[in-house]
Parts: C-alpha cells; structure tokens; sequence
C-alpha cells in the first residue's frame, strides 16, 4: 500500500490550565511516526503496551463489532492523540471518561479526550465500533478478504486498521488478548495460544493471547470452517496449524507444507537459538491469494502458494520471522534487509541441511543469474525505496550480502551472530546499520565496505570484488560466454525462487 504524506497537525493554542511555566504545553501527538515510506503509519505521543480486542463477527454479512481497550502511556502532554482506524466508531473513552473524536486523512482516529492528558501518565482508551471491514477501501483497497465461509486480514505493511484501532507500525509494539465471537460450526485462529473456548445461545467465543509484544501488522484474525491439528515441539512449545475445510485439490500439499512447522521449527533453533514466543504454527484459509505473511506465531498462507505442490521452502521462509522480523523488528520500512535478507538466507541454510545446494552454490548462481545490465543490480537492499522494498533483489541480494559476511568472518563468528542479534534485540527494534555495527563488534572487523558493496550499490559488484567475497567464480571463468550455463543450477534453486511468487500480492501488496 502507498500513502501520501499528510503534515502534522499544527499545534493546538496553549489552554488555559494551571501548569507550571516551566512544563511543556498541551499538544496533540503527531498523526505518523514519520517513516522514510509511509509517513502516515503510527503515531506520535503514547505507546500501547496492550490490545484487548473483545469481537463480534457474523460471516453472512460481513459485520464486525468490536470494543477494543489498549492500554498506553503518554510520551507527551496531549490536547489530542490519533489512532490509526477505518470502521465507524460510536464512542470512545479515556480513562472511563467520553472523549470526542473525528476523523482525518485516510485511516486516522482523533481523539480528544475530556481534560488534557499529562505525560508519563498510563491511560485506557476504549473504542466502541461496527462496520463491514470488506468494504473500507483505503487508497481503493481493502485488506479484509471474506471467504465462502468467513473472513482473514494478513497484510504487510499495513492491515489492523481494518479490524481494530491502534498504532499502526513496527516500533511500537505490544501484547494482545484478542476474543472474537462467531456463530457455532465456525472457528476464530488468531495469533498466540487459544486460552479458552465457550459456546452460549449459538455463538461461540474463542480467546486467543499473544503474551509477547507483537506489531500490530503482525496481529492476525481468521474466521471459518477449519481443521486444527496440534503438535509440540521437543521442548514442549505448542504447535497450532489450521486447514480450511474447502482448500480442494491444494489440501494435500498445503498439509504436506505447514505440518512441517514442528520440524522445521525445532531446526531453526539450532540456528537462531532459541524460539521467541508461546506458541508457533501456521493456517491457510480458503483465500484465492498466492501470497505468504509471517503474521506472529501463526503465519498466514494463501491456499494458491500451493498450486504447484507442497513447499517447505516458504514455510522455513515465514517462521525464520518469528526471530528476523517479529521478534526483532524493523526501525523503518527501509530496513526491511533486517527482516527479508535473513529469511531469505535461511532458505539457503535449509537447502544446505536438505543437500540440495550450499548456501555459497545459492549465492555464486543468484550473483550469475543477473547480468550487469539487469535492474535487479539497481535495487539497494539496505534502501530499496518504497516501490521496491519487497523486490526481489532485497532477498537474494541481501542473501548474497549475508554469505559474503560470512566468508568474511568465517562459520564460528558468523553463526554465533545469527543468533547473538534476535538474543540481543529480543522485542526490540533494529535498523541496517544496528546490525552492521553489531557484526563489527562481535567479529572485530571492519565491515562497512563489505556491506556497502551488496546493500547499498545501485550496480553489480566487479567480478574481482565479488571474487574476493567468494560470491563469483574466478574472473576467467565469470567472463565466458557460458558462464551462467555452465554453473550448474542448485537443486533448491526453482522451490525458493517459487517463494518469490508465493510473496507476491499484486498491485496493492508486496512480497515479505
């Protein structure tokens, strides 16, 4: 999605209050966060520390009803705060107080609550809302799929302000206790471990928790007929995977695909340390979309990702998330390499497990798959810039960048870092340059030009500084007419390139 920029709103005339000279003065949070490319996300003044989502959602009409209570602090004095939100409200309060509230721009909330509020203060602001999330369009798009039997939002980089008000981006984060009533035969999946379950005058209620803070891109709400099946891990996490009951000739290999999670889970901890969350999974509804997202704990999968068999490939892609992406989270959009450029490589970690190429054969082709003259060499992975952020050059040139480093500083250093950094950022925040520091440090080599060379060129790196990276084959060798075809493709190489298609979401989405 793309939003224009809007100005902040300018600051409200000084109330007449009793605060001291020396105090700041009253004024409304900014209506963004001020991202590099969505200027518009988040919002300034309060961070969320809790959602509590209590819904209603009736699959035949499409209508959702919802009171959602987050929990906050204020980091300023506010007159007013923006909430990011699309459905019709009909009331909101603060601190068990009315406030007013109006709305703005595409998907802002203003609300003004009935007395200043200081900061540092913990509020509660509940919002009283119904609406058909299908049918709210912003930018002439809706994230909110309804199926035959239901309805699913999993969108990137935005998506809860289709079904809940909060503050929509990654820096800030927060816990979530999402209970959703639907009518009996139908289920509820949503992020985190189902804590309860009950059935009254034919609806049933499912509350779902997600004890660790989660962004609210990443919260994930599905509404159908499905099949749950249960596992555990060897250290006991619980495992949680739902089929919708109508996936047709695409069932066996989605099966095939997410029962997998155990496994693969258990492996990437071996790799990433150990696992972030309470709970892990995966579901696929009857959504007639290709793409995946790593929605937390439970990442989401179209059921056409599996038109053309099973892929383990995409489900090792999404849950190498939970670490890079989730638990650790992007600063701004531009840094998507701390969550896309992993996955990715942990793709090729898997393909070197399963025998079915190296990471360093992965790389070697990807470098020669692309000429000089190909405009993959013109996306910078470390900025790609906001039509490019989910392109394709940000997962395999950001691989690449990641098996340079490690030809660079060698197994010992390079994999004590892959899991040092989610152990060291832990729910927290990092850009780019965070982590390029961190690999400096941990290494104790200078890595900057290393990772200038493969994040932040807009060409293709000389096949002598390549070469020198271990990323291609003597100069010699690359320059022969028939360098490309004579590099013998990896086994693993046409499953995860599937994986870019699989994270393509068209016009209005982007691959994650």
């Amino acid at each position: 999605m793309r939003y224009r920029f809007l100005a902040p709103s300018a600051v409200a005339a000084c109330l007449l209050l009793a605060i001291p000279a020396s105090a700041a003065q009253p004024a409304p949070g900014a209506p963004g966060v001020g991202d590099s490319y969505y200027p518009e996300s988040g919002n300034g003044g309060y961070d969320v520390s809790h959602y509590d989502l209590r819904l209603k959602y009736q699959p035949k009409t499409d209508l959702l009803e919802g009171t959602a209570t987050l929990i906050a602090t204020t980091k300023q004095h506010l007159t007013s705060f923006n909430l990011d939100f699309g459905l019709p409200v009909s009331e909101v309060r603060v601190g068990g107080k009315k406030a007013s509230f109006s709305t703005a721009g595409k998907h802002e909330l203003v609300v003004t609550p009935a007395t200043p509020l200081a900061k540092g203060k913990q509020i509660s602001v509940v919002v009283r809302y119904a609406g058909k999330p299908s049918e709210l369009a912003i930018d002439g798009f809706t994230a909110w799929a309804r199926t035959p039997d239901g309805g699913v939002i999993a969108q990137e980089p935005e998506g809860s302000a289709w079904w809940f008000p909060g503050n929509d981006h990654p820096t800030d984060k927060a816990t979530y206790d999402v209970s959703v009533s639907v009518p009996d035969g139908t289920q509820a999946i949503s992020n985190g471990e189902l804590v309860s379950e009950s059935s009254k005058l034919g609806w049933t209620r499912y509350n779902w928790r997600s004890d660790k803070p989660q962004a609210t891109y990443l919260a994930t709400l599905a509404i159908g007929k499905f099949d749950i099946t249960k596992d555990t891990t060897a250290s006991g996490l619980p495992v949680i995977n739902a089929f919708s009951k109508d996936l047709g000739a695409n069932d066996g290999a989605a099966r095939a695909s997410i029962e997998r999670s155990t496994e693969v889970t258990e492996w990437l901890e071996t790799v990433f340390g150990a696992y972030p969350f309470n709970s892990v999974g995966g579901y696929v509804p009857n959504v007639p979309a290709g793409y995946a997202l790593e929605t937390q704990t439970r990442p989401f999968y179209g059921k056409k990702a599996f038109d053309r068999g099973s892929n383990v490939s995409v489900v090792v892609h999404e849950l190498a998330h939970q670490w890079y992406g989730d638990s650790v989270s992007l600063k701004d959009w531009k840094d998507i390499w701390v969550n896309e450029g992993f996955a990715r490589y942990s793709q090729w970690l898997w393909s070197e497990k399963e025998g079915e190429g190296t990471a360093q054969e992965l790389a070697q082709y990807a470098y020669d798959q692309h000429p000089a003259d190909d405009p993959f060499w013109q996306v910078k992975p470390g900025d790609p810039g906001p039509d490019n952020q989910f392109h394709g050059a940000v997962y395999d040139r950001g691989a690449i960048a990641l098996q340079a480093l490690r030809n660079e500083i060698g197994d010992e250093d390079f994999f004590a870092i892959l899991k040092d950094w989610p152990t060291a950022n832990k729910y927290g925040t990092a850009s780019v340059k965070d982590f390029v520091h961190f690999a400096e440090k941990a290494s104790g080599k200078p890595l900057a030009e290393l990772f200038d060379t493969w994040l932040y060129t807009d060409s293709k790196p000389a096949t002598g500084v390549a070469h020198e990276a271990g990323i291609a084959r003597s100069a010699k060798a690359s320059a022969a007419p028939s360098a490309t075809a004579s590099l013998k493709q990896p086994k693993s190489w046409k499953q995860i390139q599937a994986t870019n298609s699989v994270h393509d979401h068209g016009d209005h989405g982007h691959q994650h």
